[in-house]
């Protein structure tokens, strides 16, 4: 390995370590509470460095979030690969999505809860990631309508019905832990199912 090959790896393995310090203090003490000075203190490095890789606090909670959901479309993407019959895609996604959230918590309301406070709602700008994770569900539904196996809905709705669904039921299971809920897979199934049955021509 030369010289700047070397570099370029040290610096991608500082800005990694750079995020998952400011993920460990934003989960922890809360976004509002941690400062730049303090990501650097945790780290040992100078808030000079810091400002190298990124520009602000809010700068790093968004690819902090990013990272996130990048992660997210990858799951589902996969999934888009290897299911082509659309209902069964999209029942599959939607226990991948709250599968992930469960497996990611505070991952998850850092990107869902957190970020939308203190910035531009979920930022879905066009060719954005987060806005690549909508388009996915919108292409399913899509699919389902152009199938006539649900009803002649509008899709931008239906896509949000969907996604409430699964983000409700992802946060109170990530909120409350100790509700009696009833069986986790069994809970997941029946929201998912319900909504879907819901939808059908």
């Amino acid at each position: 390995m030369g010289i700047k090959e070397r570099k370029a790896r040290e610096k991608e393995q500082l800005r990694q370590q750079i995020l998952s310090a400011a993920r460990e203090l934003f989960v922890n003490e809360g976004y509002e509470n941690v400062s730049m000075r303090k990501i650097a203190s945790k780290i040992e490095y100078s808030p000079t460095t810091i400002y190298l890789y990124f520009k602000d606090k809010a700068d790093l909670l968004d690819f902090v979030c990013q990272e996130t959901l990048l992660k997210l479309l990858n799951t589902l993407e996969q999934l888009k690969s290897e299911i082509s019959d659309p209902v069964e895609r999209l029942k599959k996604s939607g226990r991948a999505y709250i599968a992930f959230g469960l497996k990611y918590p505070q991952d998850y309301k850092l990107t869902f809860v957190v970020r939308p406070q203190f910035q531009e709602g979920l930022r879905l700008q066009e060719g954005s990631i987060g806005k690549k994770v909508f388009d996915y569900l919108h292409e399913i539904v899509s699919e389902c309508v152009r199938q006539q196996i649900f009803r002649q809905v509008d899709i931008d709705t239906t896509g949000q019905v969907m996604w409430s669904a699964v983000h409700g039921v992802t946060l109170l299971l990530i909120d409350f832990p100790d509700f009696p809920w009833t069986e986790r897979d069994k809970l997941m199934d029946a929201v998912i199912h319900t909504t879907i049955e819901g939808l059908k021509a």
